[in-house]
Order: C-alpha cells, then structure tokens, then sequence
C-alpha cells in the first residue's frame, strides 16, 4: 500500500502577509484550504496513510487535519524543530513510509494523475520519479547576440522560451534514498536528485496534460483562487 508525505513546514514568506497568521497549506481556496484539496486528491488516488511534515504554525496544520478520520485518512506528523529543506525530513519519516512513498509540497495545486505516476514508477526499477509541467517564459526585450570580439550575430526580439519545472511531487523508492539521508541534516530535493544520479540510480521525469499552479506569490494565488471558482470540477473530479 502507497503511502504519502507531505512537506508542510514552510514559511511561506513569499505569499505574506497570507502566511503571517496561518501556514500556506492552509491558505483557502474557495472553501477548501490548499492542504485539504490535496488530501482529497490523494485519497481519490487510493492513498490512506499520510504523513505531514511541519514546523512553521504546525499547532494550526494538527488542529485542522487532527488523525486523519474526517478525510478518510490515516494521518501522522514529523515535527522539524528546525528547518530541514524539502528533503531532510524523509531521514525521519523513512520507517512510517511504504518501499514506493509520494512526496508532495503541501501548497500542491494540481489535477496531476497521482495514481497513474505511481503506478507508472512502479512498472520500472527506478530511484524516483518527479512530476514537471511545461512552462513558458516571454522575454521582455531585445535579446543580442554577440561573438567574441563583440561583432553582433543575431537579434532576437522578445522571445519566448519553453522549459520543464518540477511541480513538488515525487515517488520515491526508499531502499535508493536511505543511504543519502541524514537525520538532522538540510537537504533539498533537487540535491537529493541529483545525488542519486550521481550514485548510479535512474530518476524520470513525468508529464501529464494537466493544470498546475504555482500560489507562492500573491499574484499566482489570486489566479488559483479565481481558476479552483471557475473550474473547481477540474481538481476535485471524485466529486462529480
């Protein structure tokens, strides 16, 4: 059985003052907080267990979520007396986790196939599997291309570039990451990534024609909030 951690320990310091008196995974969408959407979406994925990681107003995340039951969960806590990155507290979630777990950003705004990339991680003999979405940037100006003696070669006017970001969700295999983790060490995911690259191991990444949304700046969570009004059938589709 598959189980679940959500990093849920940030500070949110992009998105105050929202995350000045509550943590981000609660900050609300409509009438659902961030964090229990995600619950929702992992329960509808045939996930029971879940772990949260929390630090930052952790009081408010056990208040609201308690064991679990009201979602249909079964749910257990990793306290960070300090901030450990988005990694570091696997090194002491690893014994509550299944041998293939999910980790997620507890701000995860997405209608992501939770159950199809599990299921798709389990098919191969990987270390980890990273959910990415295509986004594209629009450079705000001219863009000049110089050799080197400075003789222009090409001019680009205001282009427009594709490119592959991680969405804060994974499955990891916990045989491949317990060998990299420390207990009270900091470590991000990208640098556990890379070092189960640089071990030998395979990590791939996984693409879906999907919604997702990056609510980390005001800006981002006004349109989260208007998108999940509009179109809120997309995110919680158990619900139809």
């Amino acid at each position: 059985m598959t189980k679940a951690l959500i990093m849920a320990g940030g500070k949110g310091t992009r998105l105050k003052p929202f995350t000045a008196s509550f943590p981000k995974p609660l900050v609300p969408l409509g009438d659902l907080p961030v964090l229990e959407l995600l619950l929702r979406q992992l329960k509808a994925a045939g996930i029971h267990e879940v772990v949260l990681s929390v630090n930052h107003l952790h009081h408010l995340i056990r208040a609201f979520c308690e064991d679990g039951s009201k979602f249909g969960l079964k749910i257990d806590y990793i306290l960070e007396d300090e901030p450990l990155g988005t990694a570091g507290s696997l090194a002491y979630a690893l014994d509550k986790l299944s041998d293939d777990f999910i980790v997620a950003n507890g701000d995860l705004l997405t209608n992501f196939n939770i159950a199809k990339m599990v299921q798709e991680h389990r098919e191969q003999p990987i270390a980890a599997s990273i959910a990415v979405f295509k986004r594209s940037t629009k450079i705000e100006f001219g863009l000049v291309e110089v050799d080197g003696n400075m003789r222009l070669t090409g001019y680009r006017e205001k282009p427009t570039y594709s490119h592959l970001v991680s969405m804060g969700l994974y499955v990891l295999n916990r045989g491949s990451v317990a060998p990299h983790l420390v207990p009270g060490k900091y470590l991000d995911m990208p640098h556990l990534m890379q070092i189960l690259i640089e071990a030998g191991n395979f990590v791939l990444c996984r693409s879906q024609d999907c919604l997702w949304l990056d609510i980390g700046r005001p800006e981002d969570y006004a349109t989260a909030q208007q998108l999940f009004e509009e179109k809120r059938e997309l995110f919680l589709q158990s619900e139809r």
